[in-house]
């Protein structure tokens, strides 16, 4: 493979303005409560804060939105809200950001899925969550999957961000995944464990560590094990491709037309880790928009690698610019790219 110079990095970053994705996925408002904690309470051994601002960000699904806005591709998004003020919070932020949710569905049965996290000295302090996660009725899937299958063939690739809420199950990723298929589309899967099975045929899917090891039913106690699980993952769900994060450790890539090639490993690049809130968000978001630019995959995961570098060093659940990748690689003189 030959060297991924500036240049050519900088052309692949230029490209992602020309990529049109589709994320489906769980939608989650993410809310920031920050403050200052400067004593403990009277009433219980707990921290006091002083909360002085709130913030509101995009997140699951929502956030992978953000992350490809933010990088220039044009995004569609299909998911589901509460008829609810979080909703319209949610949605109105991402309209902000271009995002195209004429593929999102109020719906009164269910409430907006929020995170609050309070966060004082750059820390946080605890989070509370609001979710429903019962599956979504039959007739609210099949109005999604129509959605989807008439917006397909106007897309480069679809990603599908699975955090358990209740959208994402066998009847949904049975069809999308038909679907994006028989048009060629790229697939690009944030998995969770219990639908692993489900993920057959897709380009390929980015798990965490517990993630994968569940998804194989191998326990890891060593690196052996890690390629053990990436080769049975890839086999057995025959996709192209499986990027397992593995944290500190950086990245391994399992790829190539037989199991038995060997993984790439990427090291972590991060300097500084403040915060790992969206990491996994923001390298789906940076790899699919790579293979959408015809980039290997082996280079997409570099890139996605640096991405995620630059994200975990900001507070909360943040995104990336093209300037700071570029930035970046230029910080690592290309060493681990």
């Amino acid at each position: 493979m030959a060297l991924l110079t500036h240049e050519k990095l900088k052309k692949i970053l230029g490209g992602f303005s020309s990529s049109r994705i589709m994320v489906i996925g769980d939608l989650i408002l993410d809310e920031y409560i920050w403050g200052k904690a400067e004593r403990i309470s009277p009433e219980a051994p707990v921290p006091v804060v002083w909360a002085q601002r709130q913030s509101f960000m995009p997140g699951g699904a929502s956030n992978v939105a953000n992350n490809l806005a933010a990088l220039g591709a044009k995004v569609f998004l299909c998911g589901v809200v509460g008829e609810d003020r979080n909703g319209d919070t949610l949605l109105d932020l991402l309209r902000q950001k271009g995002v195209v949710c004429d593929g999102v569905i109020a719906d009164a049965a269910r409430r907006t899925t929020v995170k609050t996290r309070i966060i004082a000295a750059h820390q946080q302090m605890v989070r509370l969550d609001w979710e429903n996660t019962e599956h979504l009725a039959l007739d609210r899937l099949r109005h999604i999957v129509a959605m989807v299958e008439e917006k397909i063939p106007q897309v480069d690739g679809l990603i599908i961000e699975d955090y358990g809420k209740g959208l994402i199950g066998p009847y949904l990723l049975k069809r999308i995944i038909s679907s994006a298929r028989r048009h060629g589309k790229i697939i690009t899967v944030d998995p969770k464990i219990e639908h692993f099975r489900y993920y057959k045929g897709v380009t390929a899917l980015t798990p965490n560590e517990k993630e994968a090891s569940a998804g194989a039913g191998i326990s890891i106690k060593t690196d052996e094990d890690i390629d053990r699980i990436g080769r049975k993952l890839f086999r057995t769900l025959r996709c192209e491709g499986v990027l397992v994060t593995l944290g500190e450790k950086g990245m391994k890539l399992f790829s190539g037309a037989g199991h038995n090639r060997a993984p790439v490993h990427i090291p972590t690049v991060a300097q500084e880790v403040f915060d790992v809130s969206g990491a996994g968000d923001t390298v789906i978001s940076v790899f699919t928009l790579a293979l959408s630019r015809g980039v290997s995959m082996v280079e997409a995961a570099k890139i996605a690698n640096v991405a995620a570098g630059v994200v975990v060093g900001k507070v909360g659940v943040a995104v990336v610019a093209k300037e700071e990748i570029l930035e970046a690689w230029r910080r690592l003189r290309g060493k681990l790219l």
